[in-house]
């Protein structure tokens, strides 16, 4: 009997560069989160570079001398490719490429590749596969050198890795074809939270940096049996759950992907969809990672992710999550939040005090109605009840007396 051959991928061994152009930027925290993007991916970090310059070289990302550097640490570490903190051009794909004679990636095609392993859903692989062809399809020639390298590994998984080879027309046809695809998704969405609408259920959008806790906040809420890990975009496709609050209301939950630093334009364009849900929510439930040392830049990137979709003027509750972590108390602020709380989503902390002031929301976007409803209108109260909060129900002689918080367009349609 022929002896079995086992065929394994081998481990990349990958030097992170990274370009610091002033003294106040966060260039080292941003190459210690590539470092934890590169081990989500399945890669081992061998080696930090950063170079201090005026600006990003245009040619090579970084200098000559600085190349020379990385050369010898990619022979003394036995790197088998180097990471960039940035999105390269294509020249300077190539250019790189060329004067390492090793396999170049940057951090856009590295999030690219994590997206392309987690999506599980349909729409998941369409945003995917629409995002890798976009950003390649500028790229092939120095991708098609770089890629060839190792035949595999970070940079080839995923469904817009299928025909690198391919001519650019045929990517393009691929790309229309993809995005008709994701516009019927869209509008299936659409209808979706139309139906929702005319429901008057409310939607809490949960937002947040990666890692930050939402898949777990939703289990925890709504059993809904989302993957939890402890790496960056463990979770990738949105889930939605519905959970009956202690009023008896019920109200749903939307998880979003997470956001990062330099999130790629590829991917808010192709996710945008996706990430549009907070645009329609009624509340944005902005989960923090309150035990990261980096805390205060990462709400800032969710900020402006956030404006950059247009998402504003929303009521936001910031919910400063893994408080368990802290060793010692913390006072935690932030200004954009309509409301903050304290949380543990693994402990179970905070949660009550958490579902009392979505209760409280609510609350304030309703009507207070006192009304003697005739028995013939009992079923109102049923209504009542999953729309909004039941304070005080008497059934009397002439009728059924009720004291409720109601929804606005409720309130003028059957009270």
């Amino acid at each position: 009997m022929p002896e079995m051959i086992e065929i394994r991928e081998e481990e990349e061994r990958l030097i992170l560069i990274g370009v610091s152009v002033s003294d106040n930027d966060d260039t080292v925290s941003s190459l210690e989160e590539l470092k934890e993007l590169a081990d989500t991916a399945g890669a081992q970090t061998v080696g930090m570079v950063i170079q201090n310059r005026e600006s990003v070289h245009p040619g090579t990302y970084i200098g000559k001398g600085k190349i020379d550097e990385v050369r010898e640490l990619i022979i003394e570490t036995e790197a088998t490719g180097v990471i960039c903190d940035d999105e390269l051009s294509p020249a300077q794909l190539k250019n790189l490429e060329d004067a390492l004679q090793t396999k170049v990636l940057d951090r856009t095609i590295l999030i690219l590749d994590i997206f392309a392993n987690r999506a599980s859903t349909k729409e998941g692989k369409i945003q995917v596969e629409l995002a890798q062809l976009r950003y390649r399809s500028t790229r092939l020639v120095g991708l098609r050198n770089s890629l060839s390298r190792l035949g595999g590994g970070i940079g080839t998984r995923g469904p817009g890795e299928k025909k690198l080879e391919v001519d650019r027309r045929l990517i393009r046809d691929r790309i229309s074809q993809l995005k008709s695809e994701l516009a019927n998704v869209k509008k299936t969405r659409e209808t979706e939270r139309l139906l929702r609408s005319k429901n008057h259920m409310p939607v809490i959008a949960i937002v947040g940096y990666t890692n930050a806790g939402k898949s777990t906040l939703l289990n925890l809420l709504t059993n809904a049996g989302v993957l939890e890990e402890d790496k960056l975009f463990a979770t990738l496709d949105p889930t939605t759950r519905n959970l009956k609050l202690e009023s008896g209301q019920e109200v749903l939950f939307t998880d979003t992907v997470g956001f990062i630093r330099k999130l790629p334009h590829h991917l808010i364009e192709a996710f945008r969809s996706t990430l549009e849900e907070a645009k329609y929510a009624d509340i944005i439930l902005h989960m923090v990672d309150s035990s990261n040392p980096d805390v205060y830049r990462q709400m800032h990137i969710v900020y402006e992710t956030l404006k950059n979709l247009g998402i504003q003027d929303k009521t936001i509750i910031t919910a400063f999550n893994k408080i368990d972590k802290l060793e010692e108390e913390q006072i935690l602020k932030d200004f954009h939040a309509d409301y903050t709380v304290k949380i543990s989503a693994r402990t179970g902390d905070g949660i009550p005090e958490l579902l009392a002031l979505i209760e409280k929301v609510l609350n304030e976007r309703k009507e207070l109605v006192e009304r003697l409803l005739s028995y013939q209108e009992a079923g109102k109260i049923q209504t009542i009840r999953k729309y909004g909060q039941l304070l005080e129900e008497e059934y009397q002689q002439d009728g059924i007396y009720i004291k409720a918080y109601v929804p606005k367009e409720i309130a003028q349609r059957m009270l």
